[in-house]
């Protein structure tokens, strides 16, 4: 399983281009933060939709199928790419990789949200992938709330090692810089607790 913060609607595409496996991904039903133009960069490879918010299993599923088949899963822990700092992350990642036992690749990105303003002043963006070693696989014990708990955790240290790639003003909820951390806050809202997708 591939892991990475999720700042632009680009990330895909930067992270497709780095590895050397082809990456099948779970994602968001919309793409709102994307341009309406771009929405058929998603078929180019393997894309199944979660629906945020409502629980539904099919990403799960397809995420298991994938497992299944000795494929590689690309997954953006925090859910969307409403803001550019590092927030909590959603469940999923740290579920898939509970359930599945998959080894985790963490990959950081910089720099693709300023990709289109710079093209727009003639100039190229710089642009930074990291990628960093691979860890896990984990197999949380328990049930019920205490495998919950551990569960969260793995997705805290999938959140942390992320961090450790990428610029240290972006690392957000995972900084070491108490003001870093006090300015992140807010951004841990997810627009799709309030209004589930399809």
């Amino acid at each position: 399983m591939v892991v990475a913060n999720h700042f632009s609607f680009l990330d895909p595409v930067a992270m497709l281009s780095v590895t050397p496996w082809p990456i099948e991904f779970v994602g968001g039903l919309h793409t709102p933060n994307a341009p309406g133009g771009v929405s058929w960069l998603r078929k180019l490879w393997g894309y199944y939709p979660v629906y945020r918010g409502t629980g539904s299993q099919v990403a799960f599923r397809a995420a298991e199928a994938v497992f299944a088949q000795g494929g590689v899963l690309g997954i953006f822990p925090e859910g969307s790419s409403a803001y550019a700092v590092l927030r909590p992350p959603r469940g999923g990642a740290a579920f898939m990789a509970a359930r599945s036992g998959a080894p985790i690749l963490p990959v950081g990105l910089d720099g693709f949200t300023e990709v289109f303003p710079s093209l727009k002043r003639g100039r190229r963006a710089r642009v930074t992938v990291r990628i960093g070693e691979p860890f896990g696989p984990f197999a949380p014990p328990g049930r019920g709330r205490e495998r919950r708990e551990r569960v969260a955790e793995i997705g805290d240290e999938i959140m942390r090692r992320i961090a450790g790639l990428i610029s240290p003003e972006r690392r957000g909820h995972y900084s070491d810089d108490p003001a870093i951390r006090a300015a992140a806050q807010g951004t841990e809202y997810f627009p799709w607790d309030d209004e589930p997708e399809g």
